[in-house]
């Protein structure tokens, strides 16, 4: 059953009259025969539904594929902690500094911080990137 945004969508579609029309190489609109385009939109259905068997259920929405992680490095580690840094000094530094506080005191705890995400981040890199390989392994091969 459609929802109430869907019927609305619908009713619009059969209010407005369409005009299929194409622009041929000498600049001039042409008009497209109905029953050209009406045969047209059947094949793009049936394609959709083809692909939706194939892969073995109906897919309301289309789902993205997952970009696969990468193996974790400890250069790619200190670039994000590098990132992260420059956010707790500006963090420190400006906003939770208070009244007493002095800019290199708060520079030098962003700095501890900024290091000690280095080896957090890794880990992460790790656990992240050992779970795809167990989620690879448990996983059906294709066809």
């Amino acid at each position: 059953m459609p929802t109430r945004k869907q019927r609305r969508r619908q009713q619009k579609e059969r209010r407005h009259e369409w005009e299929y029309v194409y622009v041929d190489d000498e600049g001039n609109e042409v008009e497209i025969d109905p029953d050209e385009v009406a045969a047209q939109k059947p094949v793009r259905a049936a394609k959709a539904d083809a692909a939706a068997r194939r892969n073995g259920k109906a897919q309301s929405r289309r789902q993205t594929p997952r970009k696969a992680p990468q193996p974790p490095s400890w250069r790619r580690a200190i670039k994000r902690a590098a990132i992260l840094g420059v956010f707790f000094v500006v963090v420190f530094g400006f906003v939770l500094r208070g009244k007493n506080g002095s800019i290199p005191a708060a520079v030098g705890v962003g700095l501890i911080y900024a290091v000690a995400f280095v080896p957090m981040q890794y880990l992460i890199d790790r656990f992240t990137y050992r779970v795809y390989l167990r989620r690879q392994a448990a996983s059906p091969k294709p066809r």
